[in-house]
C-alpha cells in the first residue's frame, strides 16, 4: 500500500517581538508579556512586525517560491480559549509565497504555500483544570505546506532536517529555543486522509507517522473504512486518538482583516531581502568539493550543520582543508555525540582547533594525543599549544632517540622477541606498545614499526 503524506510545518520566527504588537517573545512568567493587542481587546489595532515579514520573504526566496504582489491578512474564525479574540490572524486567500520546493535524496518535494500567521496561546492542563498562558499568543509563525508527495516517515524526517538546515543558514529560526511543530496529513492510496495535529519535535513527528501508517494499513487489511478525521498524538502512550471530524476550510469563515491594510511587495524591496540570503547548504557542498577538494560525503555532513560549516571555513583558511574536514566531521562530532551535546553548547572556537590541527599537521603531536586533547577542549576552552608545552608531550621525532627506546623495549621483552622470530607477527605489536608507553604516546606508530623491524632482523 502506497503511503501519501503531506506536512504543514509551523516554524516560530526568531524575532524580538510578536507579530502584531511590541510585546517581547521572551516572557518568563505566565502572562507577563501581553497587551491589549495580543489579548484581542476591543479597539486594539495590530501593526505588522516588519522583521517577521522580511524573514518570511527570506525563506520564500531561498526555496524559489513565487512571491505575492501584496501581503494580505485574513481572520480565521474559531472559538477556543487559546485565542482570546475568537479568531486567528493568518493568510488564506493569498500566501506570501507559493510553489517552491525542497530536494531530499535526489527527490523534489514541492511546496503548496508559505504564509505568515500568529501563534495561539499555550494551554497548560493540570488534572481537571486547564490554565492559559497568553505569552505565546501572537508569536510570529510561518506555515510551510507541502504537496502530498512524501511517501514514508523517513522521507518526512529528511524533509524536516533539510528545512531546519535552511532555516539555520538564513538565521530566522532559533534551533535551541524556537518551536517547530507539524500537522501531518496521511493516507493510504485510495483511502481518505487523516490529519494528526500539533506534533512537536522531529522524533515525535516520525513516531506519530510510523504509528498512523501501521494503524491505517491494519484497518484496510481488516476491511474497515478509514474516515476523514482529525487525531491527536499522545507521545507518552505512542498512539494517535480521535479528536473530531475533519473540518473543511470553509468551516472557519475566513474574512479579510480590515485592521491590516495590504502591503505592496515591490521589486526594490525584494532585492533588498535577497541581499541578506547567504550561501546555502547545497551551494556550500559544491564549493567544498570543487575549491577544497574534500570528499562528497564529508562536504555533505559539514554543510548540513550551519555551525559546523562556519567553523570548517574558518579553520580551512589556516589548515589543510582535507585535514580540517576529517577532524571536524569525525573527531569533533564523535566527541559531541559521545557527550550528548549540541554544537550550540560548545565554547570551542576556531583558534583552538587551528592550534590543535597545526600541531598534528606539523607532526608535533600524534593523532592519538590530538584525540585526547579535543576531548578535553569540549569540556573547557584552552590553548592546545600551551597545553602540549606544559605537559611536555611533543612527538619523539629524533630517529636516534627513538631507536634507543626501541632497543630498550627489545631487551626487556625477550619472550615477545622470540615469538616474533618464530613467525608470530603479532608479537611486534606488543613491543611497539611498550615503546608507545615509554614515549607517553608521543612516537609515530609507523616509525616505531619500521625501527623495530630493522632492529629485529
Amino acid at each position: 500500500m502506497k503511503t501519501i503524506i503531506g506536512l504543514e510545518v509551523h516554524v516560530e520566527l526568531d524575532t524580538d517581538t510578536k507579530l502584531f504588537c511590541s510585546c517581547t517573545n521572551k516572557g518568563k512568567d505566565p502572562n507577563d508579556s501581553c497587551c491589549e493587542i495580543c489579548l484581542g481587546m476591543p479597539g486594539s489595532k495590530p501593526v505588522l512586525n516588519k522583521k517577521a515579514l522580511n524573514y518570511a520573504l527570506r525563506i520564500c526566496l531561498a526555496l524559489k517560491c513565487n512571491i505575492a504582489k501584496q501581503v494580505i491578512f485574513s481572520r480565521k474564525t474559531y472559538f477556543y480559549p487559546d485565542m482570546a479574540k475568537n479568531y486567528q490572524i493568518t493568510q488564506y486567500e493569498i500566501p506570501v509565497g507559493s510553489g517552491g520546493s525542497i530536494t531530499i535524496n535526489n527527490k523534489e518535494i514541492n511546496l503548496t504555500r508559505i504564509h505568515l500567521e500568529e501563534d495561539p496561546a499555550a494551554l497548560i492542563h493540570q488534572g481537571s483544570s486547564t490554565l492559559i498562558d497568553y505569552n505565546r499568543s501572537g508569536h510570529p509563525l510561518i506555515e510551510i505546506v507541502t504537496e502530498p508527495e512524501i511517501e514514508s516517515p523517513e522521507e518526512a524526517r529528511e524533509f524536516l532536517k533539510k528545512l531546519i538546515t535552511t532555516l539555520n543558514y538564513l538565521g530566522i529560526f532559533d534551533e535551541k529555543n524556537g518551536i517547530i511543530k507539524a500537522d501531518a496529513n496521511i493516507s493510504m492510496q485510495g483511502s481518505e486522509r487523516v490529519e494528526i495535529k500539533n506534533i512537536t519535535g522531529f522524533k515525535e513527528i516520525e513516531r506519530a507517522l510510523n504509528y498512523e501508517v501501521l494503524r491505517q494499513q491494519e484497518m484496510i487489511k481488516q476491511g474497515q473504512k478509514i474516515k476523514r478525521e482529525t487525531r491527536g498524538w499522545d507521545s507518552d502512550k505512542g498512539i494517535t486518538s480521535f479528536q473530531r471530524s475533519k473540518e473543511q476550510e470553509e468551516d472557519y469563515g475566513y474574512i479579510l482583516d480590515s485592521d491590516l491594510v495590504p502591503i505592496d511587495l515591490t521589486e526594490d524591496y525584494l532585492k533588498e531581502i535577497k541581499k541578506d540570503i547567504p550561501e546555502l547548504a547545497h551551494e556550500k557542498i559544491q564549493k567544498y568539493i570543487k575549491n577544497y577538494n574534500i570528499k562528497k560525503e564529508d562536504a555533505e555532513v559539514i554543510a548540513s550543520e550551519y555551525l559546523l560549516a562556519d567553523l570548517f571555513e574558518k579553520v580551512a583558511k589556516k589548515i589543510n582543508p582535507e585535514l580540517a574536514a576529517k577532524w571536524l566531521r569525525r573527531e569533533l562530532m564523535r566527541v559531541v555525540s559521545y557527550n550528548k551535546l549540541d554544537l550550540h553548547d560548545l565554547e570551542i572556537d576556531e583558534t583552538h582547533l587551528i592550534e590543535l590541527l597545526e600541531l598534528i599537521e606539523k607532526k608535533q603531536i600524534t593523532e592519538q594525543v590530538g584525540q585526547r586533547i579535543i576531548e578535553q577542549l569540549i569540556e573547557k576552552p584552552f590553548s592546545p599549544k600551551e597545553y602540549v608545552k606544559k605537559q611536555g608531550i611533543k612527538v619523539v621525532s629524533s630517529d636516534k632517540e627513538l631507536e634507543e627506546i626501541c632497543k630498550k623495549a627489545i631487551s626487556e621483552n625477550k619472550k615477545a622477541v622470540d615469538d616474533y622470530k618464530k613467525g608470530n607477527e603479532k608479537s611486534i605489536q606488543f613491543i611497539a606498545g611498550q615503546v608507545m608507553r615509554a614515549t607517553k604516546g608521543q612516537a609515530e606508530p609507523h616509525k616505531v614499526q619500521e625501527i623495530l623491524k630493522k632492529l629485529l632482523k
